[in-house]
């Protein structure tokens, strides 16, 4: 079973954690196109035949994932990421209070995350993480390995008559010391995550009250995707626990930051293992091969920002004046750039990275790396030249200089964004035409249903008047 993938479990190690953790059932795991996670619970006993034939689930009942005519798809298990599911995230008991009373934890149940395939065993080219592998395979052809480190930011609500509503009593700024509850809750989900074999190289608080971040440690860019999407519902399970509410709505309040996915790239040398962004005698210490590889993602920035921020809520975050990206620029010291080249620590070749900072975390993390990584091996593979460096804070000039045309725009909502990635054809052959289609259908119906409401802004502000 094992594959190029990083670390990995045998069938027998897994087995083993099976019995040696008295597993009862496991979630079979996968996501849909827009990045919602799906499950398919079995018990325990059908998971050796699962490996070895798959589980058959209807693809057509699915949204954007089968058409009709391809409903018949089977979910293969990625042994690399089977573990068990702590306490605090697991569904509560279903089964009767004498089992309960001689299981202190109640049912154990199991994750592993799975890969879709068509009934003669090949690939489903529907499957997100399919559009990722592609992408990574690409990079292992041109002698590079695409590590990740994503920051994930999130709101904390309150339940009040059963809705979430702003927090009240979790004040906190940026990088505050507090003693409020909500850092034992962040904790909390750290250690959850810690147990089940994520790497968290940190966490904070962030500048909204009741807004938080929690910090990945760089590693492969499959695991760090599947790892976010686990990372997701870890947080809400643990926030519910605590009649809270945990939300990645990129931004749920007006003239507040929103929450974005901040995502810390590196290409790794296949060959010698070494970080092929360094070059310590260059400029910014980054070398032609990370230059090329910023150009990409710039000439394709627009183009991949529906994949990277796909709500229409997403392009209400991507606003002057809340430290997010407008304009198609890159810089080193300018914190609103939509590429970061961070200042390198003692050791450039562990530390070196380039941050892209218009991700959010509604997005779907497989589709997100998949496009990113293309998008920057198209830069490298093409010679793109990279333009200068914006390194001045933008913020502080004037409206008419800051629009001066030394950089393109990001799209301003979701709509401009579909426009964009209908003009590029990487981000189809990225995607696959199943992907493609599926994602330009659902969110173009989702764009077209907000045109067409009216909102409360409209009617407060015309209503009045006209």
């Amino acid at each position: 079973m094992a594959d190029k993938r990083g670390d990995h479990n045998s069938f027998e190690q897994v087995m083993a954690t099976i019995k040696n953790e008295r597993i009862r059932f496991v979630n079979l795991e996968f996501t849909d196109v827009v990045g919602v996670a799906k499950c398919v619970t079995i018990p325990v006993e059908q998971f050796a035949d699962c490996v070895r034939h798959g589980k058959w689930f209807d693809g057509s009942a699915l949204e954007n994932i089968a058409r009709v005519a391809e409903s018949d798809m089977y979910l293969y298990p990625d042994l690399s990421t089977f573990t068990a599911l702590p306490g605090t995230v697991r569904p509560a008991p279903t089964i009767d209070t004498r089992l309960q009373d001689s299981q202190d934890d109640g049912e154990v149940v199991a994750r592993v995350i799975c890969d879709i395939r068509e009934p003669d065993g090949e690939r489903f080219e529907g499957d997100p993480r399919a559009a990722l592998l592609g992408a990574i395979e690409e990079a292992r052809s041109m002698g590079f390995k695409y590590q990740v480190a994503p920051e994930l930011e999130f709101f904390l609500l309150q339940v009040k008559d059963k809705k979430p509503v702003p927090l009240q009593d979790d004040p906190g700024s940026y990088f505050d010391l507090s003693t409020k509850f909500t850092v034992t809750i962040r904790s909390e989900m750290v250690h959850a995550l810690q147990s089940m074999g994520i790497k968290i190289e940190s966490s904070h608080h962030e500048v909204a009250p009741g807004q938080h971040e929690i910090d990945f440690e760089s590693g492969d860019a499959l695991r760090m995707a599947d790892s976010l999407m686990t990372a997701k519902y870890v947080i809400k399970a643990i926030a519910s626990q605590h009649n809270l509410y945990a939300t990645f709505l990129p931004k749920p309040f007006y003239r507040t930051n929103g929450s974005g996915l901040h995502i810390h790239q590196q290409l790794i040398s296949t060959d010698t293992g070494k970080n092929v962004f360094v070059d310590e005698h260059a400029e910014y210490g980054l070398s032609e091969i990370g230059r090329g590889f910023i150009a990409g993602q710039l000439a394709h920035a627009r183009s991949m920002c529906a994949i990277l921020a796909p709500l229409v809520n997403s392009y209400k975050r991507l606003v002057r004046g809340y430290e997010a990206p407008v304009l198609v620029n890159w810089g080193r010291v300018n914190r609103q750039a939509l590429i970061r080249v961070p200042r390198p620590g003692t050791d450039p070749q562990t530390s070196m990275r380039i941050e892209l900072r218009c991700s959010d975390p509604s997005c779907n993390p497989h589709l997100a790396l998949a496009v990113m990584l293309r998008a920057g091996l198209d830069g490298i593979q093409r010679k793109m030249t990279l333009p200068p460096a914006m390194d001045e804070n933008i913020f502080l000039q004037d409206e008419g200089e800051r629009l001066r045309p030394r950089a393109r725009l990001l799209p301003a909502t979701l709509g401009e964004a579909l426009d964009g990635m209908r003009e590029d054809t990487l981000i189809r052959d990225v995607l696959g035409d199943t992907i493609y289609e599926g994602f330009i259908d659902a969110k173009s119906i989702e764009w077209t249903e907000y045109r067409q409401q009216v909102h409360n802004w409209e009617i407060e502000r015309y209503l009045p008047v006209f």
